[in-house]
């Protein structure tokens, strides 16, 4: 009764502050307990919608003074479960925090608040000449991105959100706001944060300001398909063209049962055959450079039949289409739910593990198409079950922790880039050993009373 009486106490102390911007409205709650994973939603018990970093610190302050959780919310595009309200409490929806407040174009960086999307960024950036490269398919929010460690499809020329996160604004568990950085290029001042902050998935504090990286949009730019006989083959490719210093903006792999559910769902006519999709980026004379040599690369390895795409329309169609392979694979198993893998390796090790896989698949029964950002060793499968098939969902996931396992044994790690959520807490100790003692360290010393997304990444 007693932690009732806190909720209540804290709801009403929101409403007075918030107003109509403080909602408990059943459909509003279950909305904001749920992401694209196929965990089951968990509803918080009111869903608070910020417009400022003050705000913030008011909806904390409150939260904190009566001991009621908080989680950060932003598009709801997370796989692992990052927003399920374990232990109920309020939901901070950072999507009204739209605001681009400043880009140096002269320095290539830009600040936004969390709420901002990469699509809508990308808009606003068009006149400059500048573009923010990370994109993990969904319109995810700058915010999201930072907190899980976004990655995507760019990443094997531009790097990650790790790579690209130039400073943070922070707001803490006890209120204190913190700017992780300033605008500098490099410094030797002090201790990270900015690094620590990003993908800590809201259990450090609330992100509500980023700075990013940008980049000049290249003179020319080039995509294509490039279908090979076998995934083998489609990988080392990949392999050599990595390990040859080819400055390959986008490659990759797409198995022929992806393929077929892109054809199907996009509307394509690709050849259903495991095929990489690659962009180059550069001059006129770059781009064709690159191309030429991957093609001489892809030939080592039976690849073949290349198709061209150098309209805008043509390219976004075609990247639309991957970024979407998500919901092809789903619409081909009616009625059933993913179970998206995110494991990555070294990339000598890649073609290695994937081969692993595919017999892996095969011995198990499961059918489940493989798709991945080849170009950086990270990969996916996407495990389909029927949720009241207990031996299907059992099987699927006794696959996942032995994919999982067999990345960590060649030196991997558990997530490329979905991040932990409660979907792989328990594989964090397997990967990082005596450091998971210094990363609850951390939580605690941030965090002492566990009211920062509790029940994400570390048990507490």
């Amino acid at each position: 009764m007693a932690e009732a009486a806190r909720k209540a106490d804290a709801i009403n102390a929101l409403q007075a502050l918030l107003g109509e911007r403080l909602s408990t409205s059943a459909a509003v709650r279950e909305q904001h307990g749920r992401d694209e994973s196929y965990h089951p939603a968990q509803a918080p018990d009111a869903v608070a919608f910020a417009r400022s970093t003050e705000e913030v610190v008011a909806i904390v302050n409150i939260c904190a003074d009566h001991g009621v959780p908080l989680i950060p919310f932003g598009t709801g595009t997370s796989l692992e479960g990052h927003v399920a309200a374990v232990a109920g409490g309020v939901c901070v929806d950072l999507s009204g925090m739209d605001r681009i407040l400043k880009v140096n174009a002269e320095d290539c960086d830009c600040v936004v608040q969390a709420g901002v999307t990469r699509k809508t960024l990308n808009e606003y950036l068009r006149d400059t000449g500048l573009f923010f490269p990370i994109d993990p398919g969904a319109d995810a929010s700058l915010g999201g991105m930072a907190a899980t460690g976004a990655s995507g499809t760019n990443a094997v020329r531009y790097g990650a959100m790790r790579e690209n996160v130039l400073g943070l604004t922070v707001v803490l568990a006890d209120g204190r706001v913190v700017r992780t950085s300033r605008r500098a290029r490099k410094t030797s001042s002090g201790y990270d944060l900015t690094r620590l902050f990003v993908g800590s998935e809201g259990t450090l504090g609330i992100i509500t300001e980023v700075a990013v990286r940008l980049y000049g949009i290249p003179e020319a730019i080039s995509a294509a398909t490039c279908g090979f006989p076998d995934v083998a083959s489609a990988v080392n490719a990949t392999i050599l063209t990595i390990q040859s210093g080819l400055p390959v903006a986008r490659i990759e792999l797409i198995d022929a049962k992806s393929i077929a559910g892109i054809n199907a769902y996009s509307k394509l006519d690709l050849v259903e055959q495991p095929t990489l999709f690659l962009e180059f980026h550069g001059t006129e004379d770059g781009v064709r450079e690159q191309a030429e040599r991957f093609g001489d690369i892809a030939a080592e390895f039976g690849g073949g039949g290349f198709d061209w795409a150098t309209r805008p329309e043509d390219r976004n169609r075609l990247w639309e289409a991957r970024h979407t392979a998500y919901y092809a694979a789903l619409a081909m198993y009616p009625g059933k739910k993913g179970m998206p893998t995110d494991v990555c390796v070294p990339i000598s090790r890649l073609a290695e593990c994937i081969e692993q896989t595919q017999r892996d698949l095969v011995e198990s029964g499961i059918d489940a198409p493989i798709i991945g950002h080849v170009g950086d060793g990270n990969f996916h499968t996407l495990l389909t079950f029927d949720p009241g098939d207990a031996e299907e969902v059992a099987r699927c996931k006794a696959f996942n922790e032995r994919l999982i396992l067999r990345a960590l044994a060649m030196d991997g790690t558990c997530t490329g880039e979905h991040g932990i959520g409660m979907g792989k807490m328990r594989f964090l100790d397997a990967e990082h050993g005596e450091a998971v003692g210094v990363m609850r360290a951390v939580k605690l010393a941030l965090d002492p009373n566990n009211l920062m997304n509790p029940g994400k990444i570390l048990r507490v």
